[in-house]
């Protein structure tokens, strides 16, 4: 039974929901990036760049993801799977603020060898065998198999977010929306099959957590795994099956209306 306070600002969230998650949303954000590809892999490559990037401006992250996309020759399975040692050197120089080319050529090569062996990015999360229990452990999972190759960087781990630092991973979290969120209005992809939309945890930047904690979902002080957790608890009592669906309410009411 949801308490008469929180049945209010379930009724908020529920009418933003239907405002901002619809086709319009898509070309002013990163999620852009994926829905200019049709073919899977090539979803979940762009997908996984555009999220890692999205820090800053929008219309900034979206230009920078247009220009990797177009070094890959807006093919980027084919690119990863196929390059010669020569195509790389068109990708010297790429920078999103910290994000260089280092990073960018280690993760084209953790993806090599990654796609040489498995079919799609969801097992990276999940395990082989979907042993892989909870939201948590999924994350700290890719982490550790991203940076298990004995070249990786260490300066490249920042880029890659895992609870294990205690981060609310916004950037993998939002990644794991698009792919995973069976979604009507058209702006996450559900491609992923194994994990359930139930265990998404909301993405959060400053404006969800701002809205957040003034709609009285965020009590904890602070912003790390455990703040989203809670967060998403909340969310969760508002529909257990798809408690994410409420980012674009908190996202909307925080940069649209300024809330």
């Amino acid at each position: 039974m949801i308490q008469p306070d929180l049945a209010s600002v379930k009724a908020l969230l529920d009418d933003r929901v239907e405002k901002y998650n619809q086709p319009n949303f898509i070309p002013h954000d990163p999620v852009s990036i994926p829905h200019r590809f049709s073919k899977k892999q090539d979803i979940e490559i762009s997908g996984f760049f555009a999220a890692i990037l999205a820090w800053g401006q929008r219309k900034t992250i979206i230009n920078n993801c247009i220009k990797l996309m177009n070094l890959m020759d807006n093919a980027p399975h084919d690119f990863i799977l196929n390059h010669q040692e020569q195509d790389l050197q068109r990708l010297l120089g790429f920078k999103h603020r910290t994000f260089n080319d280092t990073d960018l050529l280690y993760l084209i090569h953790f993806f090599r060898w990654y796609y040489s062996q498995h079919d799609s990015l969801e097992t990276a999360f999940t395990g082989e065998h979907n042993e892989i229990a909870t939201q948590k452990e999924r994350l700290e999972y890719f982490h550790n198999l991203v940076f298990g190759l004995e070249d990786a960087p260490q300066r490249t781990r920042k880029h890659i977010a895992t609870p294990a630092r205690k981060s609310a991973c916004k950037r993998l979290n939002m990644y794991l929306r698009w792919m995973v969120r069976k979604d009507n209005g058209g702006v996450d992809f559900g491609i992923w099959q194994t994990m359930p939309m139930s265990d998404l945890v909301c993405p959060c930047d400053v404006h969800v957590e701002r809205v957040a904690r003034r709609l009285g979902l965020i009590t904890r002080q602070g912003m790390d795994w455990l703040t989203a957790e809670e967060l998403t608890a909340h969310l969760r009592t508002f529909d257990p099956e798809d408690p994410v669906k409420y980012d674009y309410a908190l996202f909307g009411l925080g940069v649209e209306e300024k809330f």
